[in-house]
């Protein structure tokens, strides 16, 4: 374990001081990884902490980021905390006037952005905000914006020198001092800038991943968006342990980045683990054999999941020629090379984790939120619980309210919302606990266990309550579904909206002979309805009768982030479906009164 940090600044100092002339990999315009030393970064950083403060930023001010993951993005980050000033992480995905109220809400005058195509956004709306600078990554700068590359022009001449005042005023920032504003993403209602101080995330940082022994041999690739606060961290903790990060700025590039990379470590969300199984179901559904032999295989794993779940490797002969057969083949969807896998920012279901175990890999499910900096609890190789987001971390206090909810308190539990004092005064008890909007247990060995949100928890008409998520995920284990949202509260049954995986269901249509000229008439045609009424049956004999799903439709659109139905981190924008399907749901209720899983159209 590192030494214990007081502020992300003594992370960038330990960067700093770490003599690694491959701290980072970037892919230049060939594709081609080049590296940047850890003296780059210093002086890069330094460069740019300059610039800020001699524009007239100030310890306090608010400075925007906004872009894809990229070594300027981190070096941003560490130029914006070495002068004392907190960062505004924005998502790209989001309009030009969504950036711009947030902008507006937090008051930065000086802004960061990745491409010219985010510039052009912002600029269109400049008039709304008090932006007085912008800066652009990428190269030539348009007219309105610096470029970073001039910024920075001659900062790698000073080699391993190191500037003295620039060092005072990076180790001036204190532990209460504001580091980041992180706005939420808006599952439920408008976006709230959530207050993180230094201290908050050093004290995460010291406590979250003690257990994994991560050090400078690692390689981790940075793809989750770093305005989400999960990837954030991952990066601060490999850059902490001296480990190597490669930036993949487009999701789309992340398996060949695998191949090439090869890390040792991997966060994902769980729809980044659903994929690669999904992945490998239906490249094994092309083949009889391989469909037999995945199916043998994961048997084989299924009767050695809690000794692979436990870190270790069994010593039976069928597991052994079913990893040379099978294992070895899902674990170079990762690279080949990756020790820890790790699960977070939604919940994981538990027979996703099952089946990852079955095929040789422990799936380490972990569970926080951006107001916890994030991480509160983490199944780790030294004790882990399949179906548990694992042991509370040791800086953290919780409790259960009455009705299920989880509370929470400690120093990486933040002070509140920007600029919110009634959210403020709703999200905390009167003794100070944090109310996370999760129901959990706890069961008796401290393991914990999220088993819903209190506002998503289904409740029918009879009085029963239904937590969504685990049958979703139920519903998610088919390579045929991509999302599923399950709807009927205060109605008579559970009904589900299944969004297909269309190049899955395409392909199925044409094996089969199904011509159609659009999605729209995909999803109602007999035998594809008949297909997905299969399916939710299977999720059903698994259930409560009054847990099963009664009746279903598939829709026509595959949700996604920047169509609105997910949030970036892949959770179901539940409001938001529920408004735009409103017509649907109304109709899988116009008559109550059935009892069996079927597709109304």
């Amino acid at each position: 374990m590192s030494a214990p940090i007081a502020t992300i600044n003594d992370l960038f100092r330990r960067v700093a001081a770490a003599g690694n002339a491959r701290a980072v990999l970037w892919q230049d315009q060939f594709g081609q990884w080049q590296p940047i030393s850890s003296d780059q970064i210093y002086q890069r950083v330094r460069a740019l902490a300059r610039t800020f403060l001699s524009w007239g930023a100030q310890k306090g001010d608010r400075i925007a980021l906004i872009g894809e993951n990229r070594w300027e993005w981190a070096v941003t980050d560490f130029a914006v905390l070495a002068i004392g000033a907190a960062d505004v992480p924005i998502y790209p995905t989001l309009t030009g006037e969504q950036i711009a109220a947030l902008i507006r809400d937090a008051g930065c005058r000086i802004a960061v952005v990745s491409t010219r195509q985010q510039f052009d956004k912002l600029n269109s709306v400049r008039t709304q905000m008090q932006l007085e600078r912008i800066v652009m990554m990428d190269s030539p700068a348009p007219e309105g914006a610096v470029s970073l590359s001039e910024l920075l022009a001659g900062a790698d001449a000073a080699g391993s020198e190191r500037n003295a005042v620039f060092d005072a005023v990076v180790g001036a920032v204190r532990p209460e001092d504001l580091a980041t504003l992180i706005y939420t993403s808006g599952t439920t209602g408008e976006p709230k800038g959530v207050m993180l101080t230094h201290g908050n995330i050093a004290s995460n940082q010291n406590y979250a991943t003690a257990d994994f022994s991560f050090d400078a041999t690692d390689a981790c690739i940075s793809f989750l968006p770093l305005s989400h606060i999960t990837a954030r961290a991952l990066d601060y903790v490999m850059y902490n342990c001296g480990a190597q990060i490669a930036y993949c700025p487009q999701f789309d590039k992340l398996p060949q980045a695998m191949k090439e990379v090869r890390p040792t470590v991997i966060v994902g969300v769980p729809r980044v683990y659903e994929k690669i199984r999904q992945a490998v179901e239906q490249k094994s559904s092309a083949s009889p054999v391989k469909k037999r032999i995945l199916a043998w295989a994961v048997g084989v794993g299924a009767r050695h999941s809690a000794t692979v779940y436990s870190g270790r490797q069994p010593a039976a002969l069928a597991w052994k020629l079913a990893r040379k057969l099978v294992y070895e083949k899902v674990r170079q969807a990762f690279g080949g090379r990756v020790r820890v896998f790790i699960s977070g920012g939604a919940p994981l279901g538990v027979d996703t984790a099952q089946w990852f175990a079955s095929v040789g890999i422990a799936l380490w499910e972990g569970y926080g939120l951006t107001e916890t900096s994030p991480v509160i609890a983490l199944n780790n190789p030294l004790k882990q619980r399949m179906g548990s987001v694992g042991p509370i971390l040791p800086n953290i206090e919780l409790k259960l309210a009455e009705d299920g909810e989880l509370l929470v308190r400690g120093p990486s539990v933040f002070s509140g919302y920007w600029q919110k004092p009634v959210a403020n005064r709703e999200c905390f008890d009167a003794g100070g606990w944090f109310r996370t909007g999760d129901i959990a247990d706890i069961d008796a060995d401290g393991f914990l266990f999220i088993t819903d949100r209190k506002k998503e928890l289904l409740k029918t008409s009879g009085g029963k309550l239904v937590a969504p998520q685990p049958i979703e995920n139920k519903l998610k284990n088919s390579v045929l579904v991509a999302q599923a949202a399950l709807v009927g509260d205060k109605r008579k049954f559970i009904s589900a909206l299944i969004s297909p995986n269309f190049a899955v269901l395409e392909e199925w249509a044409r094996r089969n002979g199904i011509e159609v000229s659009s999605r729209s008439e995909l999803v109602v045609e007999s035998r594809v309805v008949a297909l997905y009424a299969q399916l939710v049956a299977e999720a059903n004999s698994t259930l409560a009768n009054f847990e099963t799903v009664k009746r279903f439709r598939v829709v026509a659109e595959e949700w996604a982030h920047d169509s609105g139905e997910l949030t970036p981190s892949m959770k179901l924008k539940r409001r938001v479906i529920t408004e735009r399907y409103a017509g649907v749901i109304a109709e899988l209720y116009a008559d109550e009164a059935s009892a069996r899983a079927e597709s109304v159209n």
